[in-house]
């Protein structure tokens, strides 16, 4: 019977290197893919945990701050009218308590804890983006080493098979699309506490004027849907074009010798300036969309404010809300809506990670191997493995040797 690995054992079935460079769309989300990468990203846990801690406190700091400016400035300082019932987190009672240690008028304290909040917001904000960001480059570059290490020891004879131009965007452009992933969703938590924070208090304040304003979310959440939905494919071409550049532009380099040779330099000149103007065309339309969907979302912010300041307005003359409370809902409108437009931002970002990520697993897990005999052939006594030069000259430049 023979050994295992033995050069005796049947032949491999025949391989199917086209589908290494087929393109996968990333249409679902895959969360078996999501549950690998956390192999690379698992050494970093404990980062990852104090990056969310630190998002968490930046998120509070960031609603507080605009609650010290209205509810306890205006409201409580300026015109001495807070509303016993609306929850301004403690702030009025954290300023009565700094007037009154340091001996100085209420407005100084509450600048000071203003101040106080301003700081500690830009500080936990930047600890966290610095701890999530170390994070995710330290786990990619684990996955791309372990990737360059795997991709090293396959035969040469697969990349006779495979575009050599496709294997790179994987170990670059691809590992890109999941750094911007997975730092987006770092960010996006950030980004609903504030929300809902927010929405409890709007909703302390003026049930009606909430309602009316949380109307526009899903106007905002249906133009998100499409935009990203039309954008996706644009994307996906987007890649697709740039991958093909990638790739011709390494053959056309590997292969340069027989390209003068035969001639080829205007006819590679026009195929690559065709690729490129396609990929050019691809990214216009997209730029179109985008600026064309930031202008909507600004356009909609804008129209938000319109309604607190025409409702609110009408609610502080007739003294059913107060003039601190109407400032803190145009302060909230972006918490309020920023969300839907990042949600909508790390889905398309989601879609394409998933996609570069299938690429990646799939040249992690494709086995081909350098074929090497159990027992390899022995030498025949007389070769020793020695190999002498005499009398030999080369050099490019004759005056170097």
């Amino acid at each position: 019977m023979a050994a295992p690995g033995n050069s005796s054992s049947p032949p491999a079935a025949p391989r199917n290197h086209a589908m290494f460079d087929a393109e996968f769309s990333g249409a679902a989300l895959n969360m078996q893919l999501l549950r690998r990468l956390l192999r690379w990203l698992r050494p970093y846990r404990l980062t990852f945990a104090i990056s969310a801690v630190l998002v968490l406190l930046a998120s509070t700091l960031q609603v507080l701050m605009p609650v010290v400016l209205s509810l306890v400035v205006i409201d409580h300082i300026i015109r001495g009218e807070a509303d016993p019932l609306t929850p301004d987190l403690g702030m009025i009672d954290i300023t009565e308590a700094i007037a009154a240690n340091l001996a100085v008028h209420p407005l100084l304290a509450a600048c000071l804890l203003y101040t106080a909040l301003q700081i500690g917001w830009a500080v936990t904000g930047h600890a966290h983006r610095v701890t999530l960001i170390s994070s995710v480059i330290n786990g990619l570059r684990d996955l791309r080493l372990d990737l360059f290490r795997h991709l090293e020891t396959r035969p040469s004879s697969f990349y006779d098979r495979v575009a050599v131009g496709r294997v790179m965007t994987r170990v670059t452009n691809d590992i890109e699309a999941l750094y911007e992933l997975l730092r987006g969703v770092g960010t996006l938590i950030g980004e609903f506490v504030p929300f809902f924070v927010a929405l409890t208090i709007m909703l302390a304040i003026d049930v009606q004027l909430t309602l009316i304003l949380l109307l526009v979310l899903p106007v905002m959440g249906s133009a998100t849907y499409y935009f990203r939905r039309a954008t996706s494919l644009l994307f996906r071409k987007v890649r697709m074009t740039l991958s093909a550049l990638n790739q011709y532009m390494q053959e056309n380099l590997a292969g340069l010798q027989v390209v003068q040779l035969s001639d080829r330099e205007q006819q590679n000149l026009q195929r690559y300036t065709e690729i490129n103007e396609e990929n050019r065309d691809h990214e216009l339309k997209s730029a179109r969309l985008e600026t064309f969907y930031g202008a909507f979302t600004d356009s909609m912010a804008q129209v938000a404010l319109g309604v607190v300041v025409w409702y609110g307005g009408g609610a502080v003359v007739q003294e059913h809300m107060s003039l601190g409370g109407v400032i803190l809902f145009t302060r909230f409108i972006d918490m309020l809506f920023h969300p839907i437009v990042a949600l909508g931002e790390q889905t398309n970002i989601l879609f394409r990670a998933m996609a570069s990520g299938e690429r990646i697993f799939q040249a992690l897990d494709w086995d081909e191997k350098i074929h090497e005999p159990a027992e390899p052939a022995v030498l025949p006594e007389r070769l020793k493995g020695e190999v002498t030069f005499k009398s030999l000259h080369f050099g490019y430049d004759p005056d170097v040797q």
